[in-house]
């Protein structure tokens, strides 16, 4: 699944292409998660003023109204003058005078929806429950700690809730709790301000390197210029069950947690 990492960097690829630009036709193709909620033609004419980023969602603003797309399990963008023919899997396409943008989902988890703004109660369902940003100034080791304090849940699911901070999904919580030295199973509760320091830290560290890396790619990921991601080749424990850890030399462990996949360090995340 496409992580906030990989989001910012589709953001990025896309936003100086888009901004600006009039949108000349919309097309739909199969049923994706959520309905556009819109008519498709009633966005012609309109320009985009700005390509932003909420959690894992990104906002198209409009001159009037405003696209929230999410990219789902398997979602990526495309983003150019010439893609060729629609395939299977593309499931929508928005010529704009800076280029076409085309949605492929191959599993259809993914979403483009309309809102007149972010007051909009479609656009507020969608991000009102959304925790702090982890990159921006708002992220405070204190809030942090605040939250962490509030739950009984493993701070791992905590991580990946997205209530108290949101974006560090399955791949970068492995790693983050690596370099913080944190055991993924610690209630929450019990992580005392110094180790939440460095894990604030860690998860600052982590994720702004996913992002100059061009976030991971373990299947289909790739920006709206077709680059794959390669900060999963540095990644210190994740995907990495049964290998020799990097730093002590034990053996990565792999547990499920929630149904999904935890890499830690026995001996580098002993609390």
């Amino acid at each position: 699944m496409p992580e906030l990492p990989e989001v910012e960097v589709t953001r990025l690829s896309i936003a100086k292409g888009l901004s600006g630009a009039v949108i000349e036709s919309v097309a739909l193709g199969k049923p994706l998660r959520w309905p556009l909620g819109y008519p498709p033609e009633r966005l012609i004419g309109r320009t985009i003023i700005q390509v932003r980023r909420r959690g894992k969602y990104l906002l198209l603003d409009l001159d009037s109204g405003l696209l929230l797309v999410h990219l789902g399990m398997s979602g990526s963008l495309r983003l150019g003058h010439d893609l060729g023919a629609i395939g299977l899997h593309d499931h929508f396409e928005m010529r704009t005078t800076g280029g076409t943008l085309r949605l492929r989902d191959p599993r259809r988890f993914g979403a483009v929806v309309w809102a007149e703004g972010e007051d909009d109660p479609v656009a507020r369902k969608l991000l009102s429950t959304l925790g702090v940003e982890p990159l921006s100034d708002l992220f405070t080791v204190d809030g942090l700690f605040a939250g962490l304090r509030a739950s009984r849940s493993p701070v791992k699911q905590v991580l990946l809730g997205g209530k108290v901070v949101v974006g560090v999904g399955n791949i970068y919580a492995s790693e983050v709790l690596f370099l913080a030295g944190i055991r993924p199973t610690a209630k929450s509760s019990t992580i005392g301000l110094e180790r939440v320091r460095r894990l604030h830290a860690a998860i600052r560290q982590v994720l702004t390197r996913a992002v100059e890396r061009g976030g991971s790619t373990l299947r289909d990921f790739a920006s709206a210029d077709g680059s794959e991601g390669h900060f999963q080749l540095e990644a210190h424990v994740y995907g990495r069950q049964d290998e020799a850890c990097s730093t002590c030399g034990s053996i990565i462990r792999m547990i499920r947690q929630g149904q999904r996949s935890t890499y830690y360090c026995m001996r580098c995340q002993k609390g």
